[in-house]
């Protein structure tokens, strides 16, 4: 079976496959791939016969994928991201393009990522880059998959072998309004902001897990005031007064600089992560996207924003997060 497998597989086979588990029913698919229905159905029971095992069941909400089914449906997925690689490198050798590049950042980097593609795009201005900005979830997804060459990011997803280039530092502290009661102290401890109201990123991300982590090495249980889903809304609570953030310091750099925003200077703080550029190991990039991976890693640091915390003393570094 398993040399049939090799030798009889189609990309037709796979893309109906993959069709009737995005479209939940082969009727759908059919429409979708402009097939008839029976023709979408050979090609499923061809695909079944050459694995010798049922890939798609009907349930009550559509057909959906068998274990077998998700692991020929992985195999689709890199098939597809080999093609498209092909498919570029063609164009890059007959002249017609100078490639592409998928990046995809964490949305706390989104304040430094635009000004190192912007650099990289004066080097390499016929280069395309595509960037997608989501949360610590959103991109590790991504990057399990085969679409995404380089994510920016401060820790990669434990399932995926990656390779990491090293950005910079990654400071974390405590902010609240220039006017604020605090904002001119220092040598605060942590136990100085046991009255204050914390405006936290929602759970689950990179910044509340960092939080939470700081404040577990001491007796402060933070009192959360609201959740926000963007660093924008928060910064604009905080600058309104209704309350204090842990936050990136390069989400605020723009708002520490111009006095709107105030560093508290609190013992412990800035807490330290990195960014990295990564990349999955088993993602064969062209030479487009390594080009901005190198690009990255050499000079990537030189975009990250200038902030001078305050601090009384050293800061905490931390990994994992």
């Amino acid at each position: 079976m398993t040399g049939h497998f090799r030798r009889d597989l189609t990309v037709r086979q796979l893309r109906a496959l993959a069709a009737v588990h995005e479209m939940g029913s082969v009727t759908a698919a059919a429409k979708r791939l402009n097939l008839t229905q029976p023709a979408v159905t050979l090609q499923l029971r061809n695909l079944e016969a050459l694995t010798g095992l049922p890939l798609v069941q009907r349930t009550g909400e559509g057909m959906r994928l068998t274990d077998a089914g998700c692991e020929v449906m992985a195999l689709t997925e890199r098939i597809e991201a080999a093609l498209v690689d092909c498919e570029q490198t063609l164009d890059m050798i007959a002249g017609r393009s100078g490639g592409r590049v998928s990046i995809g950042a964490v949305s706390t980097a989104k304040y430094f990522v635009p000004f190192v593609i912007a650099a990289f795009s004066k080097l390499h201005p016929k280069i395309d880059v595509i960037l997608t900005i989501g949360n610590r979830e959103d991109i590790r997804q991504a990057l399990r998959g085969y679409d995404l060459d380089i994510a920016i990011m401060g820790q990669p997803p434990p399932d995926v072998a990656v390779e990491k280039r090293l950005l910079g530092e990654h400071p974390h502290a405590v902010v609240a309004a220039a006017n604020h009661w605090l904002a001119r102290d220092s040598g605060l401890a942590v136990v100085d902001l046991t009255y204050e109201t914390f405006i936290t990123r929602e759970r689950g991300s990179g910044t509340r897990m960092l939080m939470e982590q700081f404040f577990q090495a001491s007796d402060l249980q933070p009192k959360i005031g609201m959740e926000m889903d963007s660093n924008e809304t928060i910064k604009q609570a905080v600058i309104a007064g209704l309350g204090v953030a842990f936050i990136s310091l390069h989400t605020v750099a723009s708002e520490l600089a111009d006095g709107r925003l105030a560093v508290l200077d609190v013992a412990g703080l800035p807490v330290m992560r990195q960014w990295y550029a990564v990349r999955r190991v088993d993602k064969e990039l062209l030479p487009p996207a390594q080009a901005m991976l190198d690009f990255l890693g050499e000079d990537g640091f030189r975009y990250l924003p200038a902030v001078q915390p305050a601090r009384s003393v050293s800061p905490t570094r931390v990994s994992g997060l």
